[in-house]
């Protein structure tokens, strides 16, 4: 494992290109392997969470033509047909492969098993699992801990209706939506609770569109609609910088007193995170919009000041602004991003620890916390719990206070494999 350690910056001036969403590339790779005929995606994120959808594709049966200079991937669709009859996937450290290919499975004929590392088959999937079988598919957890490794003995989906509670994991949601068109009834899903992390589900519903499947919706996202027999149609499909990974170059102006503009990204984004630049605007950040770029600037002379702010809608972006708000002053409370508990690590109590480790105060509820930043910040080794969030985050703190160290910074690997170097090639005012 490698740590590595943080040089200071001073104000930051750059234009950035970063690479695509994880999240829109793997809802796409699953969405264009249900097609009908080979579709093109421009734009592709390739890390491990993105690989780890790949190899479960082609562990599946399906064909898919990679090209990682051209960050393009051809997949040549089966109208939800799956090939294989009978398949272990490893999902390795990947949510989104777990949870999505396990729905995506219900449609197939035969019997799959998915798992993945000692993490990911201790993050809950028993919600999911519930609404598939209320759906009529055979689904279950192997050691029946409502964890991965995941059982599934298909034969088609008979569709009707299901509950899933949405306190938990949007991703559940996505992945019945994706599934859904499959199924041989009409599928109505019933969202019991407040929905965390909405704009994730409206990036899914944004992305089944293109690809001609329009899902039906009430207005508080409370119930989904999705008609049988309309599979999806091939399509050429670009996908939009990663906003997550955006946001710790955007935070790096804001915390270096510089500016940085993060070209391909709009405020009118599929992704919610793309949103973040809102909190560092309410920060004392200024912040350019333009159609194809999102844009943060901070003269060395403005101080940033601490917020209060509800992250329920983009749960990833809390690490980020923790980061910052070591910088501001004044006190910042994050609050309703109590699923950040059941992520790659319980991120809650490990920004409490890691900003301690600072120097910071901090309050610790169960579903937020209140950083009070430090007078000087302590210089530390940051342990990242093999969490990519932890380590990308952490960083940006390294860059306007000496002495930060990240440990085991490959983790990044997950969702940003060359985060390091573009840090490192940040221009400098």
């Amino acid at each position: 494992m490698t740590d590595r350690m943080i040089k200071t910056s001073g104000p930051i001036d750059a234009d950035c290109r970063l690479p695509g969403s994880k999240s829109l590339t793997n809802r796409a790779l699953v969405i264009a392997a249900l097609a009908d005929g080979q579709s093109r995606l421009d734009g592709c994120l390739f890390a491990d969470d993105t690989r780890a959808m790949l190899g479960g594709l082609e562990t599946m049966g399906f064909r898919v033509q990679i090209d990682e200079k051209a960050e393009r991937i051809l997949v040549d669709g089966l109208g939800g047909y799956v090939p294989v009859k009978q398949a272990e996937i490893d999902a390795a450290a990947s949510g989104t492969t777990v949870r999505f290919l396990t729905a995506m499975l219900t449609v197939a004929s035969g019997r799959y098993r998915l798992s993945g590392t000692t993490r990911l088959n201790q993050r809950p999937i028993g919600d999911l699992l519930d609404a598939l079988n209320q759906l009529g598919a055979t689904a279950r957890s192997e050691r029946e801990n409502d964890c991965p490794p995941v059982i599934i003995d298909a034969d088609g989906l008979p569709g009707g209706g299901c509950q899933i509670s949405g306190g938990i994991s949007s991703q559940f949601l996505s992945a019945l939506l994706m599934a859904a068109p499959y199924a041989q009834r009409d599928v109505t899903i019933d969202v019991e609770g407040e929905l965390v992390s909405k704009p994730y589900v409206e990036m899914t519903c944004r992305t089944m569109a293109a690809f001609e499947i329009e899902v039906e919706q009430a207005e508080d996202l409370g119930r989904f609609y999705i008609p049988a027999g309309r599979p999806y149609q091939s399509c050429q499909y670009a996908i939009e910088p990663d906003a997550s990974g955006a946001s710790y170059f955007l935070a790096a102006a804001a915390v270096s007193g510089g500016r940085v503009k993060v070209l391909g990204l709009s405020a009118a984004s599929v992704q919610g995170d793309a949103r973040f630049v809102d909190v560092l605007e309410q920060m004392g950040c200024t912040i350019n919009r333009g159609p194809d770029f999102l844009e943060v600037r901070r003269s060395p002379d403005v101080r940033l000041r601490g917020v209060d702010v509800d992250l329920n809608a983009m749960p990833d972006m809390a690490q980020t602004l923790a980061a910052t708000a070591l910088f501001a002053d004044g006190a910042t409370t994050i609050r309703n991003v109590g699923n950040l508990r059941v992520k790659e690590t319980d991120r809650l109590a490990a920004m409490a620890t890691e900003l301690t480790r600072l120097g910071a105060e901090v309050e610790l509820y169960e579903d937020g916390l209140r950083i009070s930043p430090p007078v000087r910040i302590t210089p530390a080794e940051i342990e990242t719990y093999d969490d990519h969030r932890m380590a990308m985050s952490f960083a940006v703190v390294g860059l306007a206070a000496e002495g930060i160290t990240i440990k085991d910074a490959e983790c990044v690997n997950k969702t940003f494999p060359d985060f390091f170097k573009r840090l490192d090639g940040l221009s400098r005012a």
